[in-house]
C-alpha cells in the first residue's frame, strides 16, 4: 500500500513549512508510523551550513545522516542563490527537469505517511512556465496550507486556498504558525479563516521558544492523516 502523502506548501516564505513538517516528523514518528519525507528544490543551500538548511533538518527530523546521498535523497535539486528556483537555477546555468520532479514525489516509498515540503508559497516559479502549484497538482497528493499570523495573513491565506481550490487540489487543512509580530492572537486569525474556509480544519500551531507556549497541537496535526 503507498503512503499516505501530504503536500506541505505555504502562503509564502518563511512562515513555518519546515518547523510544521519536521514537527509532523516527530508526532507520526513517536505514533510508530514509518515516515518518509522530501524537499525536492532547496534554494539557499550552503553545503557548508548543511544542518541548518531545512533538507538537514527534515533529515535530523526523520534520523538519517547528513550525507550527501541523503541530501539527494530529500533534496536533488539544491541551488545556492536565495532566490526562487527558476531565477536561482539560471544563475547556476542549471534548470529544472518538472516531469522527473514530478517523478521523483511519486516514487513509491517504503513508509506509512510521506511528507513533500514545497519551495516557498504556493504560486513561487519553478521554471519558465511551472509553479509549485503546478507540481501539487501534478503529484496529486492533498495538501497542508501553512500560514502566519502577521498582518496580512488573511489576504495571502485566502489566496492561496482560493488557487489551490480553483486547480481541484484538494486542502486538508490549513495551519496558522505563530508569527513573531502579530496584530491579533492567531487564534483570532484563525477564526476569521474558518469563517471562509469552512470545508478545511484551521490549526493554530503556537510559537515554540518563548515563555507560556502552548504545546504543539499533536492531536489536530495527527488527524491529517487520519
Amino acid at each position: 500500500m503507498p503512503p499516505r502523502t501530504l503536500f506541505v506548501t505555504a502562503t509564502g516564505t518563511d512562515v513555518g513549512k519546515t518547523f510544521v513538517t519536521t514537527a509532523l516528523i516527530d508526532l507520526l514518528r513517536a505514533d510508530g508510523r514509518r515516515v518518509a519525507a522530501l524537499k525536492p528544490v532547496a534554494t539557499g543551500f550552503e553545503p557548508e551550513a548543511a544542518a541548518a538548511s531545512d533538507s538537514g533538518l527534515l533529515l535530523r527530523a526523520l534520523g538519517r545522516p547528513l550525507d550527501p546521498a541523503s541530501l539527494d535523497a530529500v533534496s536533488p535539486w539544491r541551488f545556492a542563490a536565495p532566490l526562487s528556483p527558476d531565477m536561482a537555477a539560471a544563475r547556476e546555468g542549471r534548470g529544472i527537469d518538472f516531469d522527473a520532479l514530478v517523478d521523483f514525489c511519486r516514487v513509491p516509498r517504503d513508509a506509512d505517511a510521506l511528507l513533500i515540503e514545497g519551495i516557498g508559497g504556493v504560486m513561487v516559479p519553478l521554471d519558465a512556465r511551472r509553479t509549485v502549484l503546478d507540481l501539487i497538482a501534478a503529484v496529486g497528493a492533498p495538501s497542508l496550507l501553512i500560514a502566519g499570523s502577521y498582518l496580512g495573513t488573511l489576504s495571502h491565506t485566502l489566496t492561496a486556498a482560493g488557487m489551490l481550490a480553483a486547480r481541484g487540489c484538494a486542502l486538508s487543512g490549513i495551519a496558522v504558525s505563530e508569527s513573531q509580530d502579530q496584530p491579533v492572537p492567531a487564534e483570532e486569525t484563525a477564526a476569521t479563516l474558518r469563517r471562509f474556509v469552512p470545508d478545511a480544519p484551521v490549526i493554530v500551531v503556537p510559537r515554540q521558544g518563548r515563555a507560556g507556549a502552548a504545546p504543539l497541537p499533536a492531536a489536530e496535526l495527527l488527524a491529517l492523516f487520519d
